[in-house]
């Protein structure tokens, strides 16, 4: 489904935005229709659209936040300007998507740095094992050199903008059948499923565990047989697939973390009118901030109803999984991959790795 916001105060349009309603308010509007008003279409047409193409259920806070910044930029235009957001992949999944935007046949996309790494190898730089211990190392690299070297690194090679705020995808952990999993020696030897994503299998082959790569569809079975000891993802997948039912531990290991860049055609860029870039910048930038603080909610939140069905959760010594990775031989193949300046800006905000 496509949507595209027009400025409060337009006829049948109320004031009210996304932005002024809780999280979960606004989450429940969305999942029952009820913000239908906000998306309609203007009253007159606007002189610039823009499409933009994301494959993540409307319900999610990235689709919500999305849409809070086409209000923002119909209202702040005064109409000049409609955002069209296409969730739930009606525009194509991840990777067509993220094809789309390279050939300019879209004009943005929420990025991950998953997505950019392929053509990019320095845009996965945020996803180093164990280089982030939380949200305020994250967000200080990402808000500050790290991040502005990225995305200097974005528009000259793939010829992309990206916004000044990093959108949050999240931190990945680890859940198990039952063994507690709290030090590097824990997991040496456990048949863990993985995405199939090269980077996150050769992570936990360093670490020496038995990553078992296969699709998400595949993995109730393989927990309910006992295919596999455990899994890596993010909290709410934990909750959403119903992973608890078969995991009884999981351990905040805060492993990997990635987020969304939201990156514009170099085309449609240029051809946007100068007094509008900051106008589209400053609505996505101000919604990538409340984005970040809904998802980080809704992983707390996660995680206690999953406290409350039985899920234990624990900590983890980081140092410990950064000394295997260190010996491995990890950190010395990330450096190489993406080189030493990028290496050094990491290693700014992560503290010592190799």
């Amino acid at each position: 489904m496509s949507f595209a916001a027009a400025a409060p105060g337009s006829p049948g349009v109320p004031t009210t935005r996304p932005r002024d309603l809780p999280r979960r308010s606004a989450v429940a509007f969305a999942g029952a229709g009820l913000l239908a008003p906000l998306v309609a279409r203007p009253a007159r047409a606007a002189e610039i659209t823009w499409r933009l193409g994301h494959s993540v259920p409307a319900e999610f806070p990235l689709h919500i936040r999305l849409m809070e910044a086409a209000g923002a930029i119909a209202e702040q235009s005064g109409g000049k300007m409609r955002l069209e957001v296409h969730g739930n992949g009606e525009l194509g999944g991840p990777i067509g998507l993220s094809a789309q935007l390279l050939a300019g046949k879209i004009d943005a996309a929420p990025m991950t740095s998953q997505l950019l790494a392929p053509n990019l190898a320095l845009a996965a730089l945020p996803m180093v094992g164990f280089a982030f211990t939380g949200y305020d190392r994250v967000w200080a690299a990402l808000d500050g050199e790290a991040g502005a070297f990225l995305r200097q690194e974005i528009k000259v090679r793939l010829g992309l903008i990206a916004m000044e705020r990093c959108w949050n995808f999240g931190f990945r952990q680890l859940s198990t059948n039952g063994k507690s999993v709290r030090t590097a020696a824990d997991i040496e030897g456990m048949r863990l499923r993985t995405p199939p994503e090269a980077e996150l299998v050769k992570l936990f082959q360093a670490l020496k565990a038995l990553p078992v790569a296969m699709p998400l569809g595949d993995l109730a079975n393989a927990l309910e047989t006992r295919a596999v000891d455990g899994q890596e993802s993010v909290v709410p997948l934990l909750k959403a697939a119903g992973l608890w039912q078969q995991q009884k531990t999981c351990a905040l290991t805060n492993h990997v973390w990635d987020g969304h860049w939201i990156c514009v055609a170099g085309k449609s860029w240029r051809n946007l009118p100068d007094d509008l870039k900051p106008v589209v910048a400053r609505a996505f930038n101000d919604a990538a901030l409340n984005q970040r603080k809904d998802t980080m909610e809704y992983d707390a939140s996660c995680q206690r109803e999953l406290e409350a069905d039985g899920l234990t959760f624990n900590t983890t010594d980081t140092a410990s999984f950064r000394s295997v990775l260190r010996k491995a031989g990890y950190y010395d193949s990330w450096r190489r991959k993406i080189g030493d300046d990028g290496w050094a800006t990491l290693l700014k905000y992560s503290g010592p790795l190799d």
